[in-house]
């Protein structure tokens, strides 16, 4: 309340009142700034050299002064005159999308089904799924190369969406535990008014976890988004290259790495990704905290 609005109410404002540290208390503030702001540079740095690159004009990404001299914008507008750059956003963002969406709604239905169903294997289903994704995918990436092969989905969007929506069991248990910390006085009056069980699903069960379904869709995005190996595998032409693979090309010849050129897309690649967690900051917040009190 501003003295203002306390003063036309006739409400005395209380006073604030600042506790002292004492000196342990501010050693181990002071100690905190110091390790924050550390890390905060151990995270600045590489990226003032990515940045540093991006405007070099030799297309060298290390150099021995501050700034490159002849600083120039000549990789950024070389990326948009290829113009291979926006292919590869539009394929990323595209899969990325649809990978994230899939995600979300496979990831929900299978938490509901594991909270609050009763079937046989529900008990160690869900341990099993989390077992077997901690093998990593590339442990099995013959495996994958074959079956899509047989197919005929090398080289297309949809391979590569199939491959990808199957990674979520981690999401599940996530899930799970927040729909177990919903009160069952909540479903259990539901049920006295005939609801059935899809109306439970989505009239009070989705709406309430609303915040980690965003944080399963961005972390979903931002997964797709940096892959490389899964996408190397499915993509063989170049007009069907997702970001992390074609910028890959850039710097992966012996004689002809394009480090200005990779510099420069890095960057620009990194915006909206830093968008859309900053408009999601607070989905983010609630959902990583969501299901940590049982209520």
């Amino acid at each position: 309340m501003s003295k203002k609005t306390a003063a036309m109410l006739g409400v005395m404002p209380r006073p604030v009142i600042h506790k002292a540290l004492s000196s342990g208390e501010r050693t181990v503030l002071w100690i905190s700034r110091i390790v924050l702001i550390v890390f905060v540079l151990i995270v600045l740095i590489p990226m003032w050299f990515v940045l540093e690159a991006s405007v070099n004009p030799l297309n060298s990404y290390v150099t021995f002064s501050f700034w490159p001299d002849h600083a120039s914008l000549v990789n950024y507008i070389q990326v948009f005159k290829d113009g291979q750059w926006l292919i590869w956003v539009k394929n990323t963002v595209i899969v990325a999308m649809s990978i994230g969406l899939i995600q979300v709604f496979i990831t929900a239905l299978s938490a509901f089904a594991f909270s609050k169903m009763r079937f046989w294997g529900r008990k160690y289903g869900l341990m099993t799924l989390i077992i077997l994704q901690m093998f990593p995918n590339f442990l099995a990436i013959a495996a994958y190369y074959s079956a899509l092969s047989k197919f005929n989905l090398i080289d297309t969007m949809g391979g590569y969406i199939l491959v990808m929506i199957g990674g979520s069991a981690f999401n599940i248990w996530l899930l799970k535990g927040y729909f177990d910390s919903v009160p069952k006085e909540l479903e259990e009056a539901a049920i006295i008014d005939g609801a059935n069980s899809w109306y439970r699903f989505t009239r009070i069960l989705l709406p309430l976890a609303k915040p980690m379904l965003v944080v399963i869709f961005l972390f979903t995005i931002v997964g797709t988004f940096s892959d490389y190996i899964m996408a190397g595998m499915v993509f063989e032409t170049p007009s069907q290259y997702t970001l992390a693979v074609g910028m890959y090309g850039l710097i992966s010849g012996q004689f002809g790495q394009n480090w200005g050129l990779f510099s420069a897309e890095a960057l620009m690649s990194a915006v909206p990704l830093a968008l859309i967690f900053g408009l999601g900051q607070k989905f983010i917040a609630s959902g990583l905290v969501a299901g940590a009190v049982k209520g």
